[in-house]
C-alpha cells in the first residue's frame, strides 16, 4: 500500500508539473507537510541529514522536524502543542502509561507491512486488544558495564552470573587496587528507573505484581525477590566508589571510561560518552544477578526508549505513515537506524553490526535475540513515583531510612500515587 501511495503522489505531481505551464504555485501546492516532534535531541544532526535523503527519493512531500529534549520537558511541551491545536503528525511516546494517555489520537499501525517484524518485547508495551498503536524507535538495555581487561588484570576469569560470584569479583578487584564500582547514585533515573527495576522484571509476572500493589494483594514489605535485591544494591555500595549519593551521570561514566572503576550500573546508550574518553576500551554487559541462580540472572534489562506514532486526526496521515515505512523498509532508512543513529534495531528486519552499534549495543542485541531480556517496567508505575522510589532508596542509602523503613515508604508513596 505504501509504495502504491508513493507512486501516485509522484504521478499527481508530474500531473502538475506538465501541466501547470508558469503556475508556480501549483507545485507548492501538491507538496504534503509532515511535521515530526521528537524527544531525541541526540539524533537531530542526523534527522536533518535524513531528512534531507528522504525528500529527495519523495518530492512530494516535505518533513518539518523539531527536537525536543535534553534540559526541556518534551512531555510538557507536547500537550501544550495539541492544546493550542499545534497537532503534529508524528510524535514520539513511550509505552504503557503514555500510550493509555495518547490513545485518543493514535493511528492503528497494525496493518502497516512492518508491523509484522517487531520484536514482541518492542511490541508489547504499545499495543492494545491485539492493535499496535506505534513504531518502536529502538531497543536499550542495561545491566552492569564492565572492563574486561581490569577484570584481567585482577584474574577474573569468568562472567559472573550470580550474587555469590560477582561479590568475589569485586573482592578480586579491590585487591588488585582497582575500585570494583562506579555507583551514580545521585541521579534518580539511576535508582528510580533501572536499579530498583530489577526487582520489578525479575517477578515471575511483572504487570501482575505492580496490579497487586495498587489493588492491595501484594506488598513491598515481605516480597521475596525486593529483599534479595537489596542484596545487590548493599553489594554494589560496600564495593563502590565514595560519596555515591553525591556522584552524577557524568561522574559516574567518567571513572569507567578513565579505568577508575571496573563496573557501572548503565546501558548502551553510553558508548559515545565512553567512547569520547577512551575509543580503545574493551567493555561489555553484565548482568545484575540477585541470587545464585545463574540461570534466572543471565539475562539483561531491554525496552523501548520512545515510539514513533501517528495522529490519528492528521490531514496527512497516509504521508506519515509512507514515511515511517520507508525509514525501516529502504536502505537508506535501515542504514541511518543503525549507522547514524547508532540504535539497536527493534525490528527482526533490520540488522547491525558491532562496528555500528558498539560492543554494548551489538551485546544488548544478543541477548534480545536470544529471548534472554527482562523488562522495563517504570513506565508501569503510577506518575511520580520512580522519583519517590529513588527518594526512599537514596534515604535507605544514606541512613536516615532502615530496610524496613524504606520499604514502608515505597508502599505508602504507591497507595497515595495510585489513587487518582
Amino acid at each position: 500500500m505504501s509504495k502504491k501511495h508513493g507512486l501516485l503522489l509522484a504521478c499527481s505531481l508530474l500531473a502538475g508539473l506538465t501541466a501547470g505551464c508558469g503556475r508556480g504555485s501549483d507545485h507548492a501546492d501538491r507538496i504534503k507537510t509532515v511535521h515530526i516532534y521528537q524527544f531525541k535531541v541526540e539524533i537531530s544532526e542526523a534527522l536533518a541529514s535524513l531528512k534531507t535523503e528522504f525528500e529527495q527519493e519523495h518530492p512530494g512531500i516535505r518533513l518539518e522536524i523539531q527536537s525536543v529534549g535534553g534540559g526541556s520537558d518534551y512531555g510538557a511541551s507536547l500537550r501544550a502543542k495539541f492544546s493550542s491545536g499545534d497537532e503534529p503528525d508524528i510524535f514520539t511516546i513511550g509505552g504503557n502509561n503514555e500510550r493509555d494517555m495518547w490513545l485518543e489520537y493514535l493511528e492503528d499501525l497494525s496493518g502497516e507491512a512492518w508491523a509484522k517484524d517487531v520484536k514482541p518485547l518492542a511490541a508489547e508495551q504499545m499495543t492494545v486488544d491485539g492493535k499496535l498503536y506505534g513504531m518502536p524507535m529502538n531497543l536499550e538495555g542495561y545491566g552492569f558495564i564492565y572492563n574486561k581487561n581490569l577484570f584481567k588484570q585482577a584474574g577474573i576469569t569468568e562472567k559472573p552470573l550470580t550474587l555469590s560470584a560477582l561479590r568475589q569479583a569485586a573482592e578480586k578487584l579491590q585487591a588488585a587496587g582497582i575500585t570494583p564500582f562506579a555507583n551514580g547514585y545521585q541521579e534518580w533515573f539511576v535508582l528510580g528507573n533501572h536499579n530498583v527495576n530489577v526487582a520489578f522484571a525479575q517477578q515471575p509476572d511483572p504487570e501482575a505484581f505492580i496490579a497487586g500493589l495498587t489493588d492491595g494483594s501484594r506488598t513491598f514489605n515481605g516480597d521475596p525477590i525486593f529483599s534479595k535485591w537489596m542484596d545487590l544494591l548493599d553489594l554494589t555500595v560496600e564495593y563502590g566508589n565514595k560519596n555515591p549519593l553525591s556522584t552524577d551521570y557524568n561522574t559516574q561514566v567518567t571513572m569507567v571510561a578513565s579505568g577508575e572503576a571496573a563496573m557501572m550500573q548503565q546501558g548502551n546508550w553510553t558508548q559515545g560518552q565512553i567512547d569520547g574518553i577512551n575509543p580503545d576500551l574493551n567493555l561489555g554487559i553484565l548482568p545484575m544477578p540477585i541470587d545464585d541462580t545463574a540461570e534466572d540472572n543471565d539475562k539483561l534489562y531491554v525496552g523501548v526508549p520512545s515510539n514513533w506514532v501517528v495522529n490519528k486526526n492528521s490531514p496527512v496521515k497516509e504521508e506519515a505513515k509512507l514515511f515511517l515505512d520507508w525509514l525501516v523498509t529502504s536502505e537508506t532508512g535501515k542504514r541511518y537506524i543503525t549507522k547514524e543513529f547508532q540504535f539497536i534495531p527493534a525490528l527482526d528486519s533490520i540488522k547491525g553490526t558491532e562496528e555500528e552499534l558498539g560492543a554494548l549495543g551489538a551485546e544488548v542485541l544478543d541477548y534480545t535475540d536470544k529471548d534472554q531480556a527482562l523488562t522495563w517496567n517504570w513506565s508501569r508505575l503510577p506518575n511520580g513515583m520512580p522519583q519517590e522510589l529513588s527518594s526512599s532508596i537514596q534515604g535507605y542509602l544514606g541512613g536516615k531510612l532502615t530496610k524496613e523503613g524504606m520499604l514502608k515508604e515505597f508502599q505508602v508513596n504507591w497507595d497515595n500515587l495510585s489513587v487518582q
